[in-house]
């Protein structure tokens, strides 16, 4: 069992957010005698599924169906499809994002060479 300290030291994250995931239903510690949440092995393994998901850029709404999916169906086969799903549209994004900046990087280079040629040119045309 864990306590909120260590899930939170743990994965780098504040208690506020454990007990924030907690108030949305991703995570469901139980308590001891004198009311200190305690997590399980289970919760723990939740908490790393919330950090990678939240790390591929997926909505916290996302994340808690994919999670609790499992629970619902415990072959995963669910789970799978819905990730799955999630998944193919997070690369999508990532594939239209990584356009964007590719576009964006160009247009700046052609920007950074018309300036160094105009910088050039006006350094040459004062030298005479």
């Amino acid at each position: 069992m864990y306590t909120i300290s260590q899930l939170a030291k743990e994965f780098d994250i504040s208690t506020r957010t454990v007990r924030y995931y907690e108030e949305l239903g991703l995570l469901e510690p139980s308590r001891s005698e004198g009311n200190q949440r305690l997590f399980s092995k289970r919760e723990y393994a939740r908490l790393k599924l919330i950090s990678r998901g939240k790390r591929y850029g997926f909505q916290l709404d996302e994340i808690k169906e994919m999670v609790t999916l499992f629970d619902k169906d415990r072959t995963g086969s669910k789970q799978f499809e819905r990730t799955i799903e999630y998944g193919s549209q997070k690369i999508a994004e990532v594939e239209k994002r990584i356009l964007e900046l590719t576009e964006l990087k160009e247009e700046m280079e052609e920007l950074l060479t018309d300036f160094q040629k105009r910088l050039g040119g006006e350094k040459h045309g004062s030298d005479t």
